[in-house]
């Protein structure tokens, strides 16, 4: 993430992602598949570095093989062809994306940190600082009720977030400038999909 300045002398938080250059791969048609989709390559890596049956597959593109493949649904499959270049100017400046991507791994976190419980008393004899609490039921109905909230694996979960502004693209680097955060660490995969 950095920031820029708008026109208007406004610093907005933006977050800088690397789109392309993407191929397509493979077209699904509703006749072949039962449904409409472009499968598109990512990051380009050596043809030698893949299995036979990739290969195979890259090679009704052009031969190039890539190291991401992701799946998007399309209206027309016909306006496009194999091994066509998809460019970020796919997108315009001030439309809304949905952005989809693998969460921060947080590792087994209590309540307090997964959850934002308040914990306990600190004073006056509290000895139940960032604990839950308690869990269950007396005698009915006797159990944990299910989807109560309790410690766990926190983070590393597929996570969307909707409807955030392009604030600018810049297409001799395949870049997009979205405005707002995205989920994922630093150099992580996401998914850019127009809001419908």
């Amino acid at each position: 993430m950095t920031g820029m300045f708008s026109n208007d002398g406004r610093y907005v938080p933006i977050t800088v992602v690397e789109a392309g250059p993407c191929v397509v791969t493979q077209i699904k048609t509703v006749a072949t598949d039962g449904y409409d989709a472009l499968q598109l390559g990512f990051v380009e890596k050596k043809p030698g570095k893949v299995n036979k049956p990739l290969a195979g597959h890259f090679k009704k593109s052009g031969g190039r093989a890539f190291r991401h493949l992701g799946e998007f649904s399309v209206d027309d499959p016909q306006g496009y062809s194999l091994g066509q270049t998809l460019s970020p100017l796919l997108f315009s400046v001030g439309e809304r994306v949905n952005v989809t991507g693998i969460t921060k791994g947080r590792g087994f976190s209590g309540v307090v940190r997964r959850h934002g419980f308040g914990g306990g008393r600190k004073t006056h004899g509290g000895h139940c600082h960032r604990l839950p609490g308690s869990i269950g039921c007396s005698a009915w109905p006797s159990r944990v009720t299910r989807g109560k909230r309790m410690p766990g694996r926190f983070g590393n979960t597929r996570n969307t977030t909707r409807s955030l502004e392009i604030f600018d693209i810049r297409e001799e680097e395949n870049l997009i400038l979205i405005k707002g955060a995205v989920p994922g660490a630093k150099n992580g995969l996401v998914q850019i999909r127009k809001v419908s």
